[in-house]
């Protein structure tokens, strides 16, 4: 019987050792991006049975995606530079006679081009605007993401840009990781927008994780909590205190939410705690019908212009 429960014990230990080692290797290929051509990807129809066992066992390889739009004589590209030293490339498009300035920031593993279209729309609607490649992203340099924890002072800087300029109507625009930082920045500096557009922010950072998963195929629980335990030991920060929806309380200027009723990673409920966390009652909660974790720009054009220039006015 002792022996029998000897091998038990070291069975369920080298179970519990094997299964944390494969989620600490996918939280740290969460977290970071090689540099663009630094390694090889395969087609889909390019992958060994060897290729997805390895993405499995080890997570999925992710390089630093490029800027799909060529700057013109019409952007202003410019720079910021963080506490710890790296260089944040931004572009800064004005338009004339306008009557305020958008600041708008990207998800997880995009660029400053992905939001262009969201950009070319609030020109339209008579704002300067400034998008940002979060560390980590696009022309910016650094390799570790920590999913808006570091972030939030890429979106700081930002502000202050704008603010510097002069500008008094300044409102904040962000999708996906680009809307939960920009709570988290709120929250950390005490910014004073005028106006904040959130669309499909994730509550918290376990939630974040439970999202991935589940469009892995994987159960979110308990590989959610061990993925957020490891994202934040291997980054040097507490990840489970990593939550908009408690930062999204610090927000004192009218809020637009918006979020795809097709999301297969942001929940509705998620969605309502966040919200029902925004003080007063100049806030406004937008579901899309046909949209998923997308743009939801380019997905119902229409509505969202509509929307968008709506909570503007």
């Amino acid at each position: 019987m002792r022996r029998a429960l000897r091998l038990l014990l070291r069975t369920l230990l080298v179970l519990f050792i094997l299964a944390n080692s494969v989620v600490a290797f996918h939280a740290w290929k969460f977290t970071h991006f090689y540099d663009y051509g630094s390694i090889s990807v395969k087609k889909p129809g390019e992958r060994s049975g060897w290729d997805v066992t390895k993405d499995i066992l080890f997570g999925i390889n992710a390089m630093k995606q490029r800027n799909s739009v060529i700057a013109d004589s019409s952007f202003q590209q410019i720079q910021f530079k963080t506490r710890d030293g790296l260089k944040l490339d931004a572009w800064y498009i004005p338009t004339d006679h306008a009557i305020g300035t958008v600041c708008l920031f990207h998800g997880h593993g995009g660029t400053k081009s992905g939001v262009v279209r969201e950009a070319e729309l609030f020109r339209k609607m008579g704002y300067n605007t400034l998008l940002l490649d979060f560390r980590a992203h696009g022309a910016s340099e650094g390799n570790t993401c920590t999913i808006g924890h570091r972030e939030s002072e890429d979106v700081k800087l930002a502000y202050e840009y704008i603010r510097n300029k002069g500008e008094k109507n300044l409102v904040l625009w962000g999708i996906s990781m680009g809307a939960s930082t920009i709570t988290k920045a709120v929250h950390d500096y005490q910014l004073t927008p005028q106006k904040i557009i959130l669309e499909m922010p994730f509550g918290s950072i376990e939630n974040a994780a439970k999202g991935r998963l589940k469009l892995m195929g994987l159960p979110g629980q308990p590989l959610a909590t061990m993925l957020t335990f490891w994202g934040g030991l291997e980054n040097g920060f507490w990840a489970f205190g990593l939550k908009p929806q408690e930062y999204a309380k610090d927000i004192k200027c009218p809020v637009l939410m918006q979020w795809g009723e097709k999301d297969p990673r942001v929940s509705r409920s998620e969605e309502d705690i966040l919200f029902n966390n925004i003080p007063g009652n100049s806030k406004r909660f937008v579901p899309y019908s046909s949209a998923g974790h997308e743009s939801l720009c380019k997905r119902e054009p229409e509505k969202w212009a509509q929307e968008v220039s709506s909570f503007l006015r």
